[in-house]
């Protein structure tokens, strides 16, 4: 019998469905690994890190977002102010002053005083002096109060005087006040010490208690004078309560500062104001001796006091 080598057509197709089911069992396995795959992904993110697909319609541009991480803060949000050309729009003048706080008003201190004596203008302390008293104002007749006390009862002492041709309301640029020399030391007895600088140096305040509020001043000329006969052609301090042109200013400022008896270092310019303390002195007849103080930062304003 003749020997062939040709395969059996049966081995073949055994060879073929083993082949085939081979390649399936491959794909299956594939697919199904990809399926359990899938469905287990999210499992692994964090609830804020799961990414939501939007409709393409709501989806937001992204396009136009700056490079710079910089959060941009909306509208309404920000508070610069967006910068304009327009004449329209009202901006801060920045040549004015900013406006400074009404002052809160408080009780005169000396309330009391100012009810018990309509004559009563002011009331004036000298720190660290026996000098705090009352200043009285009588314009129809300046010496009423020269031996009267407050309550006027006759004294020796008298009160202290403003003169009539000052004026608080509205106010002179000078306000002299006129007041006793007495050995007993009261009144303006001790404004002689001034003559000692380092006295000076150590009372150089003078607070004005006014119905308004509280006016304070600082001493820049202390000198010896006199009362001047009509006819002389001198310098009269008791004659300079306002001064409307800088050359009325510079006559009373030069001549207080060239007769002080040492320089206090304090200067002042036109439309300061002044308060002038005269008692008498006895270097001369009618001798005078004078502390002239300039105002500086006033203190409280009072509340009105209602009679």
């Amino acid at each position: 019998m003749k020997r062939t080598n040709k395969i059996p057509r049966t081995m073949l197709f055994s060879i073929a469905v083993t082949c085939l089911v081979f390649a399936v069992g491959i794909i299956a396995t594939y697919l199904i690994a990809d399926w359990y795959n899938e469905g287990d992904a999210d499992d692994y993110l964090a609830p804020e890190d799961v990414m939501v697909s939007l409709p393409i319609e709501s989806s937001p541009v992204i396009s136009d977002i700056p490079e710079s991480s910089t959060p941009v803060s909306s509208p309404e949000e920000s508070t610069e102010s967006p910068e304009t050309n327009d004449p329209i729009v009202d901006k801060p003048d920045e040549s004015l002053p900013p406006e400074e706080p009404e002052p809160i008003a408080v009780e005169n201190p000396y309330t009391d005083s100012y009810l018990a004596n309509d004559d009563m203008v002011a009331w004036i302390v000298l720190p660290g002096t026996v000098i705090d008293y009352p200043v009285m104002w009588t314009p129809e007749d300046e010496n009423y109060y020269l031996k009267l006390d407050f309550n006027k009862k006759k004294s020796n002492d008298g009160c202290l005087i403003l003169d009539t041709d000052s004026s608080l309301d509205p106010l002179t640029t000078n306000l002299i006040i006129h007041g006793h020399y007495r050995r007993t030391g009261t009144m303006f007895t001790c404004l002689h010490k001034y003559e000692d600088k380092d006295f000076y140096e150590e009372h150089k305040q003078i607070i004005l208690h006014t119905e308004e509020k509280q006016r304070n001043y600082e001493v820049i000329a202390v000198f010896r004078s006199q009362v001047y006969k009509k006819s002389d052609n001198v310098f009269k301090f008791y004659k300079f309560f306002q001064a409307d042109t800088q050359e009325e200013f510079d006559d009373f400022y030069n001549n207080i500062k060239k007769l002080s008896i040492y320089d206090t270092g304090v200067t002042a310019e036109f439309g300061d104001n002044f308060l002038t303390l005269s008692t008498c002195a006895y270097h001369v007849e009618n001798g005078r001796f004078v502390v002239v103080a300039k105002e500086v930062e006033s203190g409280d304003t009072y509340l009105p006091i209602e009679r």
